[in-house]
């Protein structure tokens, strides 16, 4: 044991899976990568792969494309869902390089093949750098057109063995309505997945929080910016929403 782990005492969960929107790493500005966005991800990154903990990350892509029936005037949603991918790529080599800088090691996999840059997601090997102590970004989805990024998390999460799912957002949880737009916004500190699905909270879509629900995979929503975050909800403190 680490002299880190010793001083943060007894986790709760030792194999879990971070989802990272796109929007996070690109802030502000909107569009791409903000450098101090991906120094704060790759720094809490960094806290948890000294705890010795077990951790995937999927992310996505929406900093720099946006899905949508007519997104940059294509038509085809089989065409507009890749370029989705690919930019999911290009966000997981960026953090893996913040990683990389910080000297933690990391593999990026993805669902579709991009062999000059990373490896092609292959469940055992995947299981291998997780048990090495590497930390593994999952780029691409699903590797197919109609599934989002939420839906892999799920995915991923099941097939790895994960404890829970860490949706990490720019608020402190799940409010009955947007908190940015109503001040009488209420957090929910408990949530169960019959309840999210039927007044369509937006936490995740539906196809993965139905997969969590039927696999009593529970997920966490916490805001990845608040100092801390990810130690706290690792000991299982009271952050965020939780949903089960």
């Amino acid at each position: 044991m680490t002299a880190a782990r010793k001083n943060i005492g007894k986790l709760k969960y030792e194999r879990v899976l971070l989802k990272i929107s796109g929007e996070a790493l690109a802030g502000e500005q909107k569009f791409g990568i903000n450098p101090e966005r991906l120094k704060w991800i790759a720094d809490q990154l960094m806290e948890v792969a000294l705890l010795k903990v077990k951790l995937a990350v999927v992310v996505g892509g929406g900093n720099f494309f946006r899905g949508g029936r007519h997104s940059w005037g294509i038509s085809d949603r089989v065409s507009v869902d890749y370029l989705g991918m690919l930019s999911t790529v290009m966000n997981a080599v960026a953090l893996q390089e913040a990683l990389s800088d910080r000297k933690v090691e990391s593999r990026v996999m993805s669902a579709i093949e991009v062999p000059q840059i990373c490896e092609p997601f292959i469940r055992p090997r995947a299981k291998m750098h997780l048990e090495k102590g590497r930390v593994v970004i999952l780029a691409a989805g699903t590797g197919n057109p109609f599934f989002t990024t939420d839906t892999s998390a799920s995915l991923r999460a099941l097939e790895l063995g994960c404890e829970i799912i860490f949706k990490a957002t720019k608020v402190s949880g799940v409010y009955d309505c947007d908190p940015e737009k109503s001040s009488r916004a209420r957090k929910y500190r408990n949530l169960s997945f019959t309840k999210a699905l039927s007044k369509d909270l937006k936490v995740m879509d539906a196809t993965a929080l139905s997969l969590c629900r039927d696999h009593h995979l529970p997920i966490l929503v916490f805001n990845l910016f608040d100092k801390g975050c990810m130690r706290k909800a690792l000991m299982g403190e009271e952050i965020g929403t939780l949903i089960k």
